[in-house]
């Protein structure tokens, strides 16, 4: 007695070839990868930078308010101004972080080239815009924006890229010297040409933080190090506008309180009363009198001033630690790198962030001369929030990629040994299906012409 096998009825107008249970299972697979937890490391410095774009957004609001009113502009266009970017640029980061490995090697080349392009736009043809003695400024079509702060990006993530094909190379001079100060170098001097000191001073240290991590010994960073920093003297003292400020900071007194104040002294001896004015406790939130048009760039450069002020001492000190917090999260990204590429890209990253707002603070706080950097990620400034974003996102992208590595499930290592044992299955069943060529047929007939 023979049985029958029976016939599945699919729906009308329904294809079904896959059963039930292993469209669960496939299901619950992919909603998995979805909604998989992050690792600690990406958490921490999502919500770090999270809480300093918030915060800046604040403090923007209440640095910026009168200053915008006197522009007709509200109260309001400030926080406007710079709430579009950060609508902008928090999407962007969280896209950016889903970029894999092999993308970023892949976009190093053609970004720094863009970036760079951009800077020649600004320094070689009449698009540039000088503001304050600095063309650093590019103007297309009534929209400026900062291609040096594109620079940055692309800089770190070519760093890393670069360096990262280099690891057994790192102890000769030609394989660290041509790459990162005959490519790197030529960026660093188109910003240089534009005449922004500050920039340049991140962007150098950008350069010697990848070689120092990237593990590149200290007798080889030591002479282009003494000689950067004699470059960089020249470069202070070729502006008189800098020099100005440089001289006010080491010769003249910016602390005396009779006769007139010098306008080399005015900004950061403001600055300090601002500071003087908050004490412990702060003055409250929105109750500064240094931004009733009595401190330059309150919104921008000197923001610590007001947060200062309006914040107290409590109030800076809780700044300061969520800087620290977020180098304690670069670290821990750095310490568990995979690769060597992730390494140099992070510690670049971390180098950039943490060293301009220490730079930025050392200003404020009159231990620096005014270089004239913002603080990441909460002064006003829409290209340098969207760029040191997207070079967290780049981090983020790190740190879900080693996160993936060393806790990758059985099953997605089941799924990927089954993926590449068909692959050579298929590849070994084309190779024996196909025609063989003896010898005999190859070799041509007599009397044929080939």
């Amino acid at each position: 007695m023979t049985t029958r096998p029976r016939l599945r009825v699919s729906e009308p107008g329904r294809t079904d070839s896959t059963p039930s249970t292993a469209r669960v299972a496939l299901s619950r697979v992919n909603l998995g990868k979805v909604f998989r937890a992050e690792s600690t490391n990406y958490l921490l410095l999502l919500g770090t930078t999270l809480f300093l774009v918030v915060f800046g957004l604040v403090m923007v609001l209440s640095s910026s308010s009168v200053d915008s009113y006197l522009e007709n502009a509200g109260f309001f266009g400030g926080l406007f101004r710079q709430g579009i970017f950060a609508m902008i640029g928090i999407p962007l980061m969280l896209v950016i972080s889903r970029m894999p490995l092999t993308f970023w090697k892949r976009i190093a080349w053609p970004a720094l080239l863009v970036a760079c392009f951009s800077q020649c736009l600004v320094v070689f043809t009449p698009l540039g815009v000088t503001v304050a003695g600095n063309t650093n400024w590019l103007d297309i079509a009534g929209v400026q924006f900062q291609p040096s702060e594109a620079i940055k990006v692309a800089l770190v993530v070519w760093l890393g890229v670069v360096l990262g094909q280099k690891t057994d190379k790192l102890h000769d001079w030609r394989h660290v010297y041509i790459p990162v100060f005959g490519v790197g170098g030529g960026a660093v001097m188109l910003v240089m040409i534009g005449g922004d000191l500050g920039t340049v001073i991140i962007m150098a240290g950008i350069l010697f933080g990848a070689m120092f991590f990237a593990g590149v010994r200290l007798r080889m960073i030591a002479p282009p190090l003494i000689i950067g920093a004699v470059l960089g003297g020249l470069l202070a003292i070729s502006s008189e506008n800098r020099r100005t400020r440089l001289l006010s900071f080491a010769v003249d007194s910016c602390d005396t309180l009779t006769g007139e104040i010098s306008a080399a002294c005015w900004q950061p001896l403001h600055g300090t009363w601002a500071l003087a004015n908050g004490g412990v406790f702060g003055v409250g939130l929105g109750n500064s009198k240094a931004k009733w048009s009595w401190l330059p760039a309150a919104d921008n450069d000197y923001i610590f001033a007001i947060i200062g002020e309006e914040l107290g001492l409590i109030g800076a000190i809780v700044v300061l630690l969520m800087f620290v917090l977020l180098a304690f999260a670069f670290i821990r990204i750095l310490r568990g790198a995979s690769t060597l590429q992730i390494k140099v890209t992070t510690s670049a990253v971390m180098v950039w962030i943490i060293g301009q707002a220490l730079v930025n603070i050392g200003v404020v706080l009159g231990v620096l001369p005014v270089l004239g950097v913002p603080l990441p990620l909460i002064s006003a400034g829409g290209t340098a929030l969207l760029t040191t974003l997207a070079a967290i996102g780049v981090v983020l992208s790190f740190a879900r990629h080693d996160h993936d590595q060393q806790h990758e499930g059985p099953a997605a290592a089941a799924e990927r040994s089954a993926a590449q044992r068909s692959t050579r299955e298929r590849s070994t069943t084309q190779r024996s299906t196909s025609p063989r060529v003896t010898p005999e047929a190859a070799a041509p007939k007599r009397g044929s012409t080939r």
